[in-house]
């Protein structure tokens, strides 16, 4: 655990610190990361042994308070905001908030705006759902030779602006083993193998929350299955529902168990008292 100040200038302690991060490239250790969505899911995360979080702006305050230690990511979506100042602005609180780094995926300007104050910047090469139209559709990335130095070069870019992280989303593991000793980028491999220098998957996809119906995808591996916990879930409160709508409108509930009655020998007093009274 090291001591550290955050970016708010509070005295604090994290699991692991940019300097970390960007020290275990090329040692072979491996780093987990996740994407807990709730209060539940972070301490879940904690309790795991999860490294490293990712969380959105309206989780920062609470995933802090639940996990005051651990290397913390957030940033905003790409239409969250529009402007450069705005975007800064939004970094600049959430870094000062306990922040550990920023996810954009504004232009290499914004990225550079970012770095130059000192933020630590991630961003997001491979797979980007967001610009899925530019990729005609979700799919693989880098499964040809041209594909594959686009990626290279893409980081390089990055690199240059100041990037510190990177989200690798479902590249060709051949193209991220080649190309992460050739840079300084710390790379969050989501569905591109095991050469990242941390391996992220979301919390939904490792705790096997997808219902009999979704398609999840070829990454997503299902360690536990709380899907099936859910559907059970599902099927005992409509059970428990059907059962109480029958039992009230039949009028057997509520329950003596569940009524209130009068002490001995009041209700007699209080006919007597309700019949004087009328």
């Amino acid at each position: 655990m090291k001591r550290i100040y955050d970016f708010g200038r509070r005295p604090a302690k994290r699991n692991y610190t940019v300097a970390d991060l960007k020290a275990l490239k090329g040692t072979g250790t491996k780093l987990s990361m996740s994407n807990p969505a709730n209060p539940i899911e972070i301490r879940a995360c904690v309790d795991a042994g999860i490294d490293l979080l990712v969380v959105w702006d309206e989780q920062l305050d609470e995933a802090r308070q639940i996990a005051p230690h651990h290397f913390m990511g957030i940033g905003s979506t790409w239409k969250q905001f529009g402007t450069t100042d705005e975007i800064l602005d939004h970094a600049i609180d959430l870094m000062g908030r306990g922040g550990d780094m920023y996810y954009t995926l504004r232009s290499y300007d914004v990225m550079e705006t970012l770095a130059n104050e000192g933020i630590p910047v991630q961003s997001h090469i491979g797979l980007i759902p967001t610009f899925a139209h530019w990729a005609g559709g979700l799919r693989a990335y880098g499964r040809t030779a041209d594909e594959a130095m686009e990626v290279f070069r893409t980081l390089k870019r990055m690199e240059d602006v100041g990037v510190f992280a990177v989200e690798a989303e479902c590249i060709a593991e051949e193209v991220l083993e080649a190309v992460n000793d050739k840079t300084s980028i710390v790379t969050f491999s989501l569905g591109s193998g095991r050469a990242g220098d941390v391996i992220m998957s979301f919390v939904a996809d490792v705790c096997g929350e997808d219902s009999e119906e979704a398609s999840p995808p070829r990454h997503a591996h299902a360690f536990g299955n709380l899907g099936r916990l859910h559907r059970q879930m599902y099927t005992e409160r409509v059970a428990a529902l059907k059962e109480f709508h029958q039992e009230s409108v039949t009028g057997n509930f509520p329950y003596p168990a569940q009524t209130i009655a009068m002490h001995d020998g009041e209700h007699e007093k209080f006919l007597e008292a309700l019949d004087n009274e009328a």
